[in-house]
C-alpha cells in the first residue's frame, strides 16, 4: 500500500535537490566554520551564498540582521525571553501581548514568563479565528514591551492581519514578532513591507533540513543571547554553525519562494479538491473561510467522530494526517482553537487537518477522499454520540 502524506504543516520531505546541496558537508567539506585553517575557510563562500539566500528570500535589507538557530522554537525563545530580560525584568515595561491560538512554544513560553513576572495578555480570536489589528491597538498599554503574533495558524492555516497590525504596534512604539513557521513557502512573507521587528522560521516546514531555523531581526534592534558559549554568530548564538543545515536552508528558501506561484494555484486547487470532496459528508465544519487561510491547509470536525479515532483509522489505510500541531500531539486536550471559536465543546476533540504540499499528487487526493470517507462511515457507526 503506497502511503499518502497529508501532514505537511507538521514537517515536509526534504527537497532532493536540497539534501543533494547539502551531501559535501558531511565528508567532503566538513571542517569547522571559525576555524582559522583551510577545511573551515573552505566553506565560507557557501556559507555567504546561503545567507545571501536568506536575505533575499525574506526581504531583508544588508543591515538587517538573521541569526541562525536550531528551530523556530530557539527563535521565538530567543525574542520572547530576550525582551524579557531586556525590557521588563531590567526595564520599565510589564506586559506582553500574544493570541490565544499561538503554537505551544510561544504559549508555554509566555506562561513561563508569567511566572517570572510578566502580565501576558491572550487575545481571543473572532469568529473566523482571527486577531486583528484592533484588537491589538485595544490591548496595548504604556506597559507593553512586545506584541506576538504568528503570521499563520498551524492548525488552521487562518492568516492573521501581519501588516497592519505591525503598523499599529509602530504607531504605539511597541515592539513586534511574527512567528512564520507557517506562512514560508505558502503565502510571500516580505519582511520589510511587512513592517515587522521580529521573525521566526523553520527549515523543515518549507522542504528544508530538520534542525535548522533562523531569526530575522530588524536593524538597529539587538536581543541578548538565549544560548551563552563560544563567540559564533558574532556572539549573538553560541554553538558549531551548522555547515549543511545553512546550505540547505538557504536552498529550500530560494525554491519555496520561485514555488510560490504553484502553491497559490495548483497546491490551492488540490486542496479545493480535497475540501469539496470531504464537504459532502454530513455533519461536518471546515475551520476557517479558503480565502483566509494558507493554500495547502483544511481543519475539518467531523461531528461523532473522535479526532484520534479517526486519525488511527486513516492511518491504518496510508493516511497520514494530525488532529493539530505535531508538537502537541501527547495531549489529548481539546483543540484550542475549535475551543477559542466557540464552536462547542462536543466539537472540540474532532478536528482532523489536512495539510498539502508542492509534491502532492492529484491521485493522492482522490485516494484521501475515498478512505476519509469510508474511515468517518466506519467510526460513525459505532459511534453512541451521532
Amino acid at each position: 500500500m503506497d502511503r499518502i502524506y497529508l501532514d505537511n504543516n507538521a514537517t515536509t520531505i526534504t527537497d532532493p535537490m536540497v539534501k543533494q546541496a547539502m551531501e559535501p558537508y558531511f565528508c567532503e567539506k566538513y571542517g569547522n566554520p571559525n576555524s582559522l585553517h583551510s577545511f573551515g575557510t573552505e566553506v565560507h563562500p557557501d556559507l555567504r551564498v546561503a545567507m545571501n539566500r536568506l536575505y533575499k528570500g525574506l526581504g531583508a535589507a544588508e543591515d538587517d540582521d538573521i541569526l541562525i538557530t536550531g528551530c523556530a522554537t530557539e527563535s521565538n525563545n530567543t525574542v520572547l525571553k530576550g525582551v524579557y530580560f531586556d525590557l521588563i525584568k531590567n526595564g520599565e515595561k510589564n506586559h506582553i501581548i500574544t493570541t490565544s491560538v499561538e503554537h505551544p512554544c510561544v504559549a508555554n513560553t509566555c506562561r513561563f514568563l508569567e511566572n517570572q513576572g510578566a502580565q501576558v495578555t491572550f487575545l481571543p480570536v473572532n469568529k473566523d479565528a482571527r486577531v486583528e489589528a484592533e484588537d491589538v491597538r485595544h490591548a496595548i498599554t504604556e506597559k507593553t514591551a512586545l506584541v506576538s503574533v504568528m503570521w499563520a495558524n498551524n492548525e488552521t492555516g487562518i492568516i492573521f492581519s501581519i501588516k497592519e497590525i505591525a503598523r499599529v504596534c509602530r504607531e504605539k512604539g511597541v515592539l513586534f514578532h511574527t512567528d512564520a513557521v507557517q506562512a514560508i513557502g505558502k503565502v510571500k512573507v516580505d519582511v520589510q513591507d511587512a513592517g515587522v521587528d521580529f521573525l521566526s522560521l523553520s527549515a523543515h516546514k518549507f522542504h528544508g533540513p530538520k534542525g535548522i531555523g533562523a531569526l530575522f531581526i530588524r536593524r538597529g534592534l539587538k536581543l541578548p543571547p538565549l544560548l551563552h558559549g563560544g563567540e559564533q554568530m558574532s556572539g549573538k548564538r553560541a554553538g558549531t554553525l551548522n555547515t549543511a543545515g545553512i546550505v540547505g536552508m538557504g536552498l529550500a528558501l530560494e525554491l519555496a519562494v520561485d514555488n510560490l506561484n504553484y502553491e497559490a494555484t495548483e497546491v490551492r486547487r488540490l486542496r479545493d479538491k480535497l475540501e469539496d470532496g470531504l464537504l459532502k459528508l454530513k455533519d461536518v465544519m471546515v475551520i476557517g473561510r479558503r480565502e483566509l487561510r494558507v493554500p495547502n491547509t483544511v481543519f475539518i470536525s467531523v461531528r461523532g467522530v473522535e479526532g484520534e479515532a479517526l486519525l488511527w483509522d486513516l492511518n491504518k489505510n496510508g493516511i497520514a494526517a494530525s488532529t493539530g500541531s505535531a508538537c502537541a500531539s501527547e495531549s489529548l486536550e481539546a483543540s484550542p482553537v475549535i475551543a477559542a471559536i466557540g464552536a462547542g465543546s462536543e466539537l472540540s476533540h474532532t478536528g482532523i487537518r489536512l495539510s498539502l504540499s508542492r509534491f502532492t499528487t492529484e491521485g493522492e487526493i482522490d485516494r484521501a477522499v475515498k478512505a476519509f470517507t469510508e474511515a468517518v462511515g466506519r467510526l460513525r457507526a459505532v459511534s453512541s454520540s451521532y
